[in-house]
């Protein structure tokens, strides 16, 4: 989602599981913020304490910051390594992952790793923001932070109503909605 102020672009990073279609990580930035630098934050919003089977995300997030967060997290990556991409050095647990993502493509070939991964699943944060650009196209406000409470709110009606009207919502015996054992994160973003 994008709205223009002073010339800069806005721009929306959602994460998001994959399983019960529910937002659980937002970032709005400017668009001179590259969506990787983003990745480190979205996990941020997400309890330590909640355990998220895999990552998701393009392309772009084929670095060495987003795959050692996520292996920092105890997390699978699931990121497309880049056509040309080469092996890093072996030195952190991320580059391990990826060079086991580089060898996979190399050998099966891109179609097949996306498949056997999973990877498609990312459509679906694609389906989810579709719908936040539905419930609320343009900006309005001209202060960025406003800008961003003014998404906040699309973001909230699409994860109660989905909750309210498509699964029901599991309570815990202190009141509070009870998180799945473990999730698959997607991220998303839109420039």
């Amino acid at each position: 989602m994008t709205g223009q102020r002073k010339g800069l672009w806005r721009e929306l990073h959602l994460g998001m599981d994959e399983e019960k279609l529910e937002i659980r990580a937002v970032c709005v930035t400017t668009s001179n913020i590259g969506d990787a630098l983003m990745l480190p934050d979205l996990l941020e919003q997400i309890p330590p304490d909640q355990a998220i089977a895999t990552v998701t995300a393009d392309g772009a997030y084929d670095t060495r910051r987003c795959h050692n967060v996520i292996a920092a997290r105890g997390v699978a990556a699931i990121i497309p390594p880049r056509k040309n991409a080469q092996l890093w050095k072996p030195t952190t647990a991320g580059a391990i992952a990826r060079n086991k993502a580089v060898r996979a493509c190399k050998y099966l070939g891109r179609a097949l790793w996306r498949k056997l991964t999973g990877y498609h699943g990312r459509s679906r944060a694609e389906k989810k923001l579709h719908c936040v650009k539905l419930l609320g196209p343009s900006l309005m406000a001209r202060d960025f932070n406003q800008q961003v409470a003014e998404l906040q709110v699309p973001i909230a009606v699409l994860n109660r109503s989905w909750h309210t009207s498509h699964r029901a919502c599991r309570i815990s015996p202190s009141g509070k909605r009870e998180s799945p054992l473990k999730t698959r994160f997607v991220q998303q973003s839109h420039h």
